[in-house]
């Protein structure tokens, strides 16, 4: 017997399956929502993922959904010892999904059968939902890899008994929504050729519009974002503005018994455990974490260093950064950068290159290492996010949690979160314009800030107190889930 008020449709939830905010939001929300009072669990797939093999699993249901003839076995199975504050289960479908990544490989880049793969992860999510005794009382899904859920529960026959489950849409990423053609039609169960254009955009089956049509509600992870895919999201802005009502922009939380600096367990020294820091509780801690971590890189504790972390990807505004880097070092600013991410092969190749060039200025870690990421976080004194497009951004989150102030391009969640230091609870800098020399101008800001100790200090201790825990974001959630129960 399974109880949950919300079940979560997620491709990642940390720490089983996460490639970016996705894995860290689903891995977090559940569990504040509970606390909350609106019970709820997670259920993602089960991939050939290091965590998953290291785990024992708990069998809870077997099962095979009838398509195009065939029966397509599926078991739901629950992960044991998880020391999760949250239930989550994974969808077991044998050959999809035990493999050793989530949308691809390294190497090779996406799977070719990512369509075939989530819309089975999601026919066989809704057919267990429909077995259950007790059904959730609402569904929510993340994103395009669940975004058929809403159609499917509307319009499939045989889903009819969910119809009138409530279902939530929250878009974490706009840029990436699933489309195929109309030629895989019959991947999906069969329903009323006369609702084609509800799953239908630009002539194609877009899970992202379709989802956007046929939820109860829909989510972004940003007020500022809403607003931006109202403007500019890849030819949908009329839907976004044509659906506006039944919208609305969440800015997310982040987990502060994950990012704790008081407790974190990938850090060597910690911040004392008050209820108030004094200044130099937060000057002892930051320097401990630089001399920790120039030591372990070989770099230069005297100066500067600016952090990039996530995925090498415009998206991410990662193409700027050889040029950026380039100029400011070359302009002999006395500033250094530390990269840790993966992502396009051709920017893997270039920065490795120009870390030889500045050796000593210039640290780059190809990859993803989640105690690095912490350390980071922790050690350096500012981050930077030159993003193209940010839905909210959880990096400059994670970094103010820690003390070390965000260079940020305005737009999206980074507009949301972010004031110019010079302002009224000022916590960070931000730059307007999607260039080297607008970054460069925010460089030099952070430059002549960090070499006014007494300012720095006062921003720094300012953005300790700063409290983008996810318990007002929850209660965000809980407020819409009760418009629609």
């Amino acid at each position: 017997m399974y109880f949950m008020r919300v079940l979560h449709i997620s491709a990642e939830c940390y720490p089983a399956a996460k490639s970016g905010g996705l894995g860290d939001v689903a891995g977090a929300l559940p569990k504040y929502l509970t606390s909350a009072g609106w019970e709820s669990a997670v259920v993602i797939p089960k991939y050939g993922l290091p965590w998953t093999t290291k785990h024992r699993f708990k069998l809870l249901h077997v099962g095979a959904y009838f398509l195009n003839d065939q029966y397509h076995p599926y078991t739901i199975e629950e992960p044991l010892q998880t020391d999760l504050d949250f239930s989550l289960y994974m969808v077991n479908l044998p050959g999809l999904f035990d493999r050793p990544g989530i949308y691809g490989d390294a190497e090779k880049g996406w799977y070719t059968d990512n369509t075939e793969r989530f819309i089975s992860f999601q026919i066989a999510i809704l057919d267990w939902v429909k077995n259950m005794d007790l059904k959730p009382e609402i569904l929510h899904c993340h994103d395009y890899h669940a975004g058929l859920v809403p159609f499917l529960i509307k319009f499939s026959k045989i889903f009819e008994v969910l119809k009138k489950i409530p279902t939530v849409f929250t878009i974490h990423n706009a840029e990436y929504a699933g489309s195929f053609p109309w030629l895989k039609k019959d991947l999906l169960p069969e329903f009323p050729v006369e609702v084609n254009g509800l799953l239908d955009w630009s002539d194609q089956i877009n899970p992202l519009a379709s989802a956007v049509k046929n939820a109860w509600a829909i989510t972004t992870v940003s007020p500022g974002y809403l607003l931006e895919l109202q403007q500019f999201s890849s030819g949908l802005e009329w839907l976004f503005s044509n659906e506006k009502r039944k919208c609305r922009g969440i800015l997310n939380g982040i987990d502060h018994d994950v990012w704790d600096p008081k407790t974190d367990t990938y850090l060597n020294a910690h911040l004392p455990d008050k209820v108030a820091y004094e200044l130099k509780d937060i000057e002892d801690f930051k320097l401990n974490q630089k001399k920790q971590l120039v030591s372990q890189l070989g770099l230069n504790q005297n100066i500067p260093w600016i952090t990039f972390i996530g995925r090498l990807v415009r998206e991410k505004g990662a193409d700027i950064l050889p040029d950026l880097i380039n100029t400011v070092l070359e302009s002999g600013t006395g500033i250094g950068f530390i990269i840790l991410g993966s992502g396009e092969h051709y920017l893997h190749d270039l920065l490795r290159s120009m870390s030889y060039k500045y050796s000593g200025k210039l640290h780059v870690r190809i990859g993803y290492d989640e105690a690095l990421a912490h350390q980071l976080y922790a050690a350096s004194d500012f981050i930077l996010m030159p993003s193209w497009v940010e839905p909210c951004g959880l990096n400059q989150l994670y970094a103010l949690r820690y003390g070390t102030i965000p260079i940020v391009r305005a737009i999206g969640g980074l507009k949301d979160s972010i004031v110019p230091w010079k302002e009224k609870n000022g916590n960070g800098i931000l730059f307007e314009a999607f260039s080297v020399v607008d970054a460069k101008n925010a460089i030099d800001e952070a430059f002549e800030l960090f070499n006014d100790r007494k300012k720095f200090e006062e921003v720094r201790k300012f953005i300790f107190g700063i409290d983008f825990s996810w318990q007002k974001s929850a209660s965000e959630y809980v407020k819409l889930y009760d418009e629609l129960n």
